[in-house]
């Protein structure tokens, strides 16, 4: 046995050494070396069962106390001799052969394919190069990823590129390593019998051993968490092993997990490649049935908002359908209740909803299902959305500042972004909903279609009337936003109902019972209704009332014996009311929290600033100021000042016109001011107040203030010359600046050098810059800053302005280069450039509008 032993090492050690250089073992030779190893177990049980077997003999040997099972235990060993004998002398000529590479088999794939040759040539390109180990396809359900892969997959049976496996897994909701291990096996030729007798820890050790000398790319599909790869014994791709991960799933926190090196969201076709794909479905025959029938099918696929599955679905269901009622039918039903379409809630929904399961927490999927009481193609201001749900009560506000509950908001916001059931606008300031996804949420909130009237939303759909409720008593939410309802009539008993959005609803005038049976009502929108001049009596019931939407209205006055009843309200929103004359009695309510009044036309006077101080639970304060007007007064209440979030001053009505003009010293004391906005006024300067102005900027104190400071905007004021106050604030984000005449400096080299300032490199947090319609502007700053996340500069009549501060290494890098867009040609080729280098980085990316 020591002989066989010792022979089945060397070959061992050849085999191992010949498979390092892409050789493969004979199959007859790895039979062989099992067979060893199974000799070897045998061989080592009969030598540990000897002394038992001695200590049967009797008569110096010649004899047994057991002559049955002394002589099984010889016969053992006698066969057991000869098979390690014929082992031994077992002969191979040749141990390996030259590797063949498996071929990769080809995946199904749906015979129409629309509008992802792009995507795909991206996708293949990027995951091809030499940086990307680990590449992630991330994108709402039904959007197309699988069949990205797919055509991935497919694309390797033709072009190896050099990889010895390719290997296709699918994972889906239910993550089972041993699963994907066992899969993975099969594929690479490791799953024979002896594979399947392995434990776990040797099923890894091998598999990471066989791999971890081949080129392999592994596909996983639809995964919805972390794949460890470390204990499946894959081995993690690297520059070096040049081997490859590719995966989809539908959330980019997976991407993330993943350590994907590069992510690629499978966005939803183009409206002309949806339509394309949906004429594909729907067939010919069908589209030639009827003259009419092209153009409805148009409306049709817009209905699926460019979502593969959806066009899939509803084409194949069109594809029999050849009159124009059948189709004006189907438009009927996708517009005002899409749910009961055919194929939606047995074929779309279900898929969408794993999304909506997948999420962690109740509140945020609560927080979600919230987001479909907004009309289809809403962008959604998160602010807004976030306000809404911390009156709810679906984020609680009641431990700490109103600021940290908000931040939990943004971040519920994040994650379903990055689950892509909500889709980012606009950058950070609003996200919209894919109206599939929509009703994948309404679907939801109605119990599954159980509970229709649950949640009406009627957003959006043209209605002139209150719409037909049959059971007003399991109303828990309704939103009758944008629509052009008059009047708001009767007395409807509601006693579930906790949200009611009626912004742009059209309403002008509301019977003085609407809201006599609404006592449980917590979140009242009627913003953006012009007509609407005053409340009802009935607006005293709302006993249970946090969160009151006025703006954008014609109310004329808060009548506080009306809502001296809304005892519980903690956020009143009264931004642009032009008619509102006064906020008087506004003390009384004694639990508000948040306070919106910017550009409300009331005049503002030492009572009204009274009465804002004894709000004891103030914490947010918006407001504006036609200056001097009112002013004087904000800036004697230090509680005030410490609350406020945005301030604007405006023109006060005739102010333009006049010669007078006037300085603004804001208040250091102001730490939560976040916008600072002035439009059409005569103001000469823009200071900190007097303690901090500009001739005391030699103290050695000196030091950013404003800290909270993100969005400042100047429109016509035509006696500015210069805003040096803002290198100050360290956390501007966007800074736009329009139709100043005399403006010359943004920030003025005189006054920030006074004194020792060299510390201070002025917008180190910019994102944004717009500079418009600015005769005399000669300097934004006198040299060159570092701007690392400048992203935007938009240049517009601004002759003067010879020179921008960049040089070669200013702005964003990488994907997201600094891009200027200017208006005049002859103003780009006049600009002088800080060097060579400064002018080739961005003269490229110099956009003309």
């Amino acid at each position: 046995m020591e002989e066989l032993k010792a022979k089945r090492d060397d070959w061992s050690r050849r085999i191992t050494r010949e498979e390092d250089r892409g050789f493969q073992r004979l199959a007859e030779v790895q039979v062989w070396l099992t067979r060893v190893e199974t000799i070897e177990k045998e061989v080592n049980d009969l030598l540990s069962a000897r002394d038992a077997e001695l200590q049967k003999l009797c008569l110096c040997g010649f004899c047994s106390n057991s002559l049955k099972s002394s002589y099984r235990y010889g016969r053992s060993v006698i066969l057991t001799l000869r098979k390690v004998e014929k082992l031994k002398s077992q002969v191979f000529d040749v141990l390996v052969e030259q590797a063949q590479i498996s071929e990769v088999p080809e995946q199904q794939i749906k015979p129409v394919i629309v509008g992802q040759e792009t995507m795909l040539g991206k996708a293949w390109t990027q995951l091809k190069e030499d940086g990307v180990g680990i590449m992630g396809l991330y994108g709402m359900g039904g959007v197309g990823k699988t069949t990205l892969l797919t055509q991935i997959n497919n694309k390797f049976s033709e072009e190896r590129c050099g990889f010895d496996f390719v290997i296709w897994v699918v994972v889906s909701k239910d993550l089972q390593l041993d699963n994907i291990q066992d899969e993975v096996a099969r594929k690479v030729g490791l799953g024979r019998e002896e594979w399947r007798q392995k434990q776990k820890s040797q099923k890894t050790e091998e598999m990471y051993n066989f791999l971890r000398k081949k080129r392999f790319v592994l596909l996983l599909d639809d995964i919805w968490e972390k794949v460890d790869l470390t204990k499946i014994g894959i081995p993690i791709p690297t520059t070096n092993n040049q081997c490859k991960v590719a995966f989809t799933t539908r959330s980019q926190d997976v991407c993330a997990r993943m350590g994907a090196e590069n992510t690629m969201e499978v966005q939803c076709l183009s409206d002309d490649d949806a339509f394309d794909l949906f004429q594909k479905k729907v067939g010919k025959t069908t589209l030639g049935s009827d003259s009419e029938i092209p153009n409805l099918a148009r409306i049709v696929a817009k209905k699926c908002h460019g979502l593969p599955l959806a066009l899939d679905v509803i084409g194949e269901t069109m594809s029999c359908k050849r009159t124009i009622q059948e189709w004006r039918h189907a438009i009927d039903i996708l517009t005002s209740y899409a749910i009961e379409f055919f194929g939606m809630e047995d074929k779309i929904l279900p898929l969408l909803k794993f999304s909506y399961d997948s999420l962690k927490g109740e509140k945020v999927k609560a927080c979600l299902l919230y987001c479909a009481l907004l009309p289809e193609d809403y962008e959604i201001l998160k602010e807004t959305l976030i306000d809404y749900w911390i009156c709810e009560g679906i984020i609680d506000a009641s431990e700490g500042s109103t600021e940290r509950a908000e931040n939990k908001g943004y971040e519920i916001i994040g994650s379903l972004v990055r689950a892509s059931l909500l889709m980012d606008r606009h950058g950070t300031k609003s996200v919209c909903m894919h109206d599939v996804v929509r009703e994948m949420a309404l679907w939801i909130a109605s119990d599954l279609g159980k509970e229709k009237e649950a949640f009406i939303v009627r957003a959006g759909v043209g209605l002139t009337e209150m719409p037909k409720v049959k059971n007003w008593e399991v109303v828990k939410r309704m939103s009758l936003c944008e629509n052009g309802i008059y009047l708001l009539p009767g007395s409807p008993k509601c006693p579930e109902l906790k949200t009611f959005l009626l912004k742009s609803a059209g309403v002008r005038s509301i019977s003085s019972g609407f809201f006599e049976y609404m006592q449980k009502l917590v979140v009242l929108d009627l913003s953006h209704n012009g007509d609407l001049s005053e409340l009802p009596n009935g607006i005293s019931k709302l006993v249970s009332l946090q969160y009151l939407n006025l703006s954008w209205t014609g109310i004329r006055a808060l009548r506080m014996d009306l809502l001296e009843g809304v005892k519980n309200l903690n956020h009143l929103d009264l931004r642009e009311t032009h008619e509102l004359w006064s906020i008087a009695g506004i003390s009384r309510l004694h639990n508000l929290k948040i306070l919106k009044l910017s550009y409300s036309y009331f005049s503002w006077d030492r009572y009204t600033v009274e009465e804002l101080e004894t709000l004891k639970h103030l914490d947010i304060l918006t407001m504006g100021f036609r200056p001097p007007q009112g002013f004087e007064h904000f800036l004697r209440s230090h509680k005030l000042m410490s609350c406020t979030r945005s301030i604007e001053f405006w023109d006060s009505r005739g102010l333009t016109n006049s010669r007078q003009s006037f300085e603004i010293s804001l208040p250091v004391a102001m730490d939560k001011l976040r916008d600072f906005s002035i439009r059409e006024c005569r103001v000469h300067e823009i200071k900190m107040e007097a303690a901090m102005t500009f001739s005391s900027l030699h103290s050695p104190r000196r030091s950013p203030r404003f800290l909270n400071l993100s969005h400042v905007d100047i429109t016509s004021c035509n006696c500015l010359r210069e805003l040096t106050l803002l290198m100050f604030a360290p956390n501007i984000k966007s800074f736009h600046v329009s139709d100043s005449r005399e403006l010359e400096d943004i920030i003025n080299k005189e006054k920030a050098c006074k004194g020792d300032q060299s510390g201070i490199v002025p917008f180190p947090k910019l994102v944004s810059l717009k500079l418009n319609n600015l005769p005399k502007l000669k300097n934004v700053y006198w040299n060159p800053l570092p701007l690392p996340y400048l992203h935007k500069i938009h240049v517009s009549e601004c002759p003067n302005l010879k020179k921008l501060p960049l040089d070669s290494q200013s702005g964003k890098h990488g994907e997201d280069e600094l891009i200027i867009r200017y208006t005049e040609q002859e103003w780009i080729d006049g600009v002088e450039w800080e060097d060579e280098a400064t002018k080739t980085r961005f003269l490229s990316s110099c956009k003309k509008v």
